[in-house]
């Protein structure tokens, strides 16, 4: 599978990434839905850990996505309430590059310590958003479209087609790049 194409979507990510320009996240459900797809940033991260988890196999499959959706769901919460998390902006930059490395590289951390990270990147993911929107069916869009972007990486990683594996690390590589891109944007 030649990358060149991977590599070239990645470059040419939006500079609005972080914006998500024109989204009314107190809509309801089908806006809550579309946002995790309306930003480079979260659009790559949530496929990563995908694509990380369906790479390892075994328990990945459901404990890296369950460990983000979860964290998510926390960090969500805390933007409802108002609680300040410092950091967000370049932890959410940070978790599509580690996450596009650990897709990239699939590499096999303790399930714990995989399941912590995938749970940390979720929750700032998860409070980026809960400080954009109401609680409420915006909100379970939002996990509904997060967990589809999951399914779509797993999708990749697990496929028994010869291209797939490499393909799935391809987009890895791709994602780390995107990422740095952003962080320079």
């Amino acid at each position: 599978m030649n990358p060149i194409p991977f590599l070239a979507a990645a470059l040419l990510l939006p500079a609005t990434a972080f914006a998500h320009p024109g989204t009314a996240l107190d809509h309801g459900l089908a806006a809550g839905f579309l946002h995790p797809l309306s930003g480079a940033d979260h659009l790559l991260a949530m496929v990563m850990v995908g694509l990380w988890a369906g790479l390892l196999g075994g328990r990945a499959r459901w404990a890296l996505p369950g460990g983000f959706l979860a964290g998510m769901a926390g960090g969500a919460l805390m933007g409802f309430a108002g609680v300040a998390l410092p950091g967000v902006e370049a932890g959410i930059l940070a978790s599509v590059i580690v996450l596009g490395a650990l897709a990239g590289l699939a590499l096999r951390l303790p399930m714990a310590l995989g399941m912590v990270l995938a749970a940390g990147f979720g929750l700032l993911h998860g409070h980026a958003h809960g400080t954009e929107m109401l609680a409420g069916p915006a909100f379970l869009g939002m996990l509904a479209g997060t967990a589809l972007l999951h399914g779509a990486g797993l999708a990749l990683a697990s496929s028994v087609a010869p291209w797939a594996r490499r393909a799935a690390q391809a987009a890895g590589g791709a994602a780390v790049l995107g990422g740095v891109v952003l962080a320079l944007v």
